[in-house]
């Protein structure tokens, strides 16, 4: 059945939405953006600086390196760097611009400790306040469930922006995607026009391509991708792997390289795509029709992540990586009931890898979840598939997809505090 006008539009919104470029590790990344726009309101270098973060901030922030710093780690340095050098306008780009002198400064502001980091007593999973101070100035950035979605300035106190939000949903975002169905995704990408798309994937395959490559050559991290394809060989499905796995390798170890990201996170972003480039190239396929495996790759996994959220316990990798494998699925002539069958055999397999902030060891978490995609994608090429009652899989793919947001929305919940608690005591 065709998409109406609306529909259609609707998919090519949410693609442009969420398919866009970013500097690092959006976390860090979206508290040094939060203080860049703080500083810019104040209009000068603050003096002191509070970042209040909700515990899935810390989470992600704690065990990667910020880019361009080549160690600097954590909340304070993300804060300090986002103010000293950061440029707002950049969006997640934020940090493009920083050199050497940007750096200097904020080791020398870091060793001051102008920075006072709290945990923020919030539901939101993503939510920062920014408050930056100099003399008897200050200046109030929030920014709540997207990582450059301001919802609240202030300077002196006198409120200069205020956007409606719900604290618990994401209600930010322009496009709806609450209509969107495994079906209705595979008539968009039968259907598209590639001159609406191709603009947003090329720059996918471009940079993404780019820093899977730098992270296959070069140290960084453990070398996850290295490994892969030093201990498992030249076959398709470990390069595939290992492409997704290298450009994390990277990208978690401060490579300054960008990466187009998938809901709001690089790893899912590269995940989400790099595996389908690799068997695009292995099968020969044309450029236009990767371009509409990509549109089910990205859509299959922002699907699954409307329902999921921005940020939780559960992995973000298994939902990306069943996306790819939706994809690949695609590139050998799948239709919705091969799709459906690949994404219910992936989720049936890994759903419950836990996300313990970003660091280097989510490269192997990529690696796993990026196998587990394509056995479900070759368990399906042979008519095999895991079937509704068993576990948590359902009588039909929205169910089932409707089964994992909940258990990654609300039964992760502890799990996501527990994790918290562990991380902060250690």
């Amino acid at each position: 059945m065709a998409l109406n006008r609306e529909k259609y539009q609707n998919y090519v919104n949410i693609l442009k939405e969420e398919l866009i470029p970013a500097l690092g590790c959006t976390e860090p990344i979206a508290i040094a953006y939060t203080s860049a726009k703080a500083r810019e309101v104040l209009g000068v270098i603050p003096e002191r600086i509070v970042a209040e973060c909700s515990g899935n901030i810390f989470k992600n922030v704690k065990g990667v390196i910020i880019p361009t710093t080549k160690y600097l780690r954590g909340v304070e340095a993300a804060a300090i760097l986002g103010a000293v050098g950061g440029d707002a306008s950049k969006a997640l780009e934020v940090l493009s611009s920083v050199n050497e002198k940007h750096l200097e400064q904020t080791k020398l502001l870091l060793e001051k400790g102008i920075c006072q980091e709290k945990l923020l007593d919030t539901p939101a999973k993503l939510h920062i306040i920014i408050r930056a101070y100099s003399g008897n100035e200050n200046a109030l950035v929030e920014v709540i469930h997207t990582h450059t979605g301001i919802v609240r300035i202030e300077k002196n106190g006198k409120v200069m922006l205020d956007v409606p939000h719900e604290m618990q949903e994401e209600k930010i975002r322009t496009t709806d995607r609450e209509c969107m169905s495994i079906e209705d995704i595979l008539e968009f990408a039968n259907t598209v026009d590639s001159s609406d798309v191709k603009d947003i994937l090329n720059r996918q395959i471009q940079y993404n391509t780019a820093i899977s490559d730098e992270g296959l050559h070069k140290i960084y991290g453990a070398n996850i991708g290295m490994t892969l394809l030093s201990a498992y060989g030249d076959d398709v499905k470990i390069r595939a792997k290992a492409a997704a796995a290298a450009g994390s390798d990277a990208r978690m170890s401060g490579c300054e390289l960008p990466v187009v990201i998938n809901s709001g996170s690089g790893n899912q972003g590269m995940t989400v795509s790099l595996p389908v480039i690799v068997y695009a190239k292995e099968l020969c396929i044309t450029t236009e029709r990767l371009y509409r495996a990509l549109c089910v790759s990205n859509l299959v996994a922002i699907h699954q992540k409307t329902k999921i959220g921005r940020l939780s316990a559960y992995c973000g990798a298994v939902s990306a990586a069943t996306g790819a494998g939706a994809g690949i699925s695609y590139l050998y002539g799948g239709g919705v009931k091969e799709i459906s069958q690949t994404i219910t055999s992936t989720l049936a397999n890994v759903s419950g890898i836990v996300c313990d902030g970003a660091k280097p060891s989510c490269a192997a978490k990529i690696a796993s979840s990026v196998d587990a995609a394509l056995l479900a994608c070759y368990m399906t090429m042979q008519g095999r598939g895991f079937k509704s009652g068993e576990g948590i899989v359902k009588d039909s793919i929205e169910g089932t997809i409707d089964s994992i947001g909940k258990l990654a929305a609300n039964g992760m919940k502890v799990t996501d505090e527990e994790i918290l608690r562990i991380m902060v005591n250690s």
